[in-house]
Order: C-alpha cells, then sequence, then structure tokens
C-alpha cells in the first residue's frame, strides 16, 4: 500500500502562488504520479500527470499556469502560478503502476490518493 502525504496548501489572493508538494512513502520510478482536485460540489478532475518516462500533461485550464515536477522517485511538486478563484479545491497528490496520464484520460480512480490539501483563492 502506498501511501501519500501532501503539504503546501492554504489561502491566496488572486494572482498569487503556492507551491504543493507531496512525499509517497513507495521510492520507484515504477510508478506514475500526479494532482487532482475536486471543488466543493464538483467532480474529482485531473490538474497534471508525470508518467514514468517523465512525460508531463497539464489540464488546459492550468497550462501556463501550473507546473508538475518530480524531486526524486517519491517526491512530487506543484507550483502554481497566477491562481485563480476557480483554482479553489482540495488537491490530491496520485500514484498508479499504470500510467497516470492514462487513467486521467479515462476518468478513472488513481490506485493510490492521499488525504488532500486545500487550496483557497479569494478574489
Amino acid at each position: 500500500q502506498v501511501q501519500l502525504v501532501e503539504s503546501g496548501g492554504g489561502s491566496v489572493q488572486s494572482g498569487g502562488s503556492l507551491r504543493l508538494s507531496c512525499v509517497a512513502s513507495m521510492a520507484s520510478y515504477s510508478y506514475s504520479m500526479g494532482w487532482f482536485r475536486q471543488a466543493p460540489g464538483g467532480e474529482r478532475e485531473g490538474v497534471a500527470t508525470i508518467d514514468q518516462n517523465g512525460r508531463t500533461t497539464h489540464a488546459d485550464s492550468v497550462k501556463g499556469r501550473f507546473t508538475i515536477s518530480r524531486d526524486n522517485a517519491n517526491t512530487l511538486h506543484l507550483q502554481m502560478n497566477s491562481l485563480k478563484p476557480s483554482d479553489t479545491a482540495m488537491y490530491y497528490c496520485a500514484a498508479d503502476e499504470r500510467r497516470m496520464s492514462d487513467v486521467q484520460a479515462l476518468g478513472i480512480r488513481p490506485n493510490y490518493l492521499g488525504q488532500g490539501t486545500q487550496v483557497i483563492v479569494s478574489s
């Protein structure tokens, strides 16, 4: 069982920045990783993914503003700039033995999800 612990959430004003981090209990590049978010009353949506080969994807809504990166086998980040009120959500770190880009594209639940970190953006 993979454990994921997120940090870095908080409250910022529109246009501000936050950097989310996730530390995983596994340390293996055989797992892909990613970030998902869920706004109150909304469905979980994919934000950004990084596959085992290092290939990254970003949702259209965050392209040019958010950047996913992986320091090492078990540490993931999401740099969020130019934040908007519409970015307000609970952000979840995810890991999977499958390619996370496929998991996101298929709209299926990642095998492992963290407890989440709250991001609130005020106008």
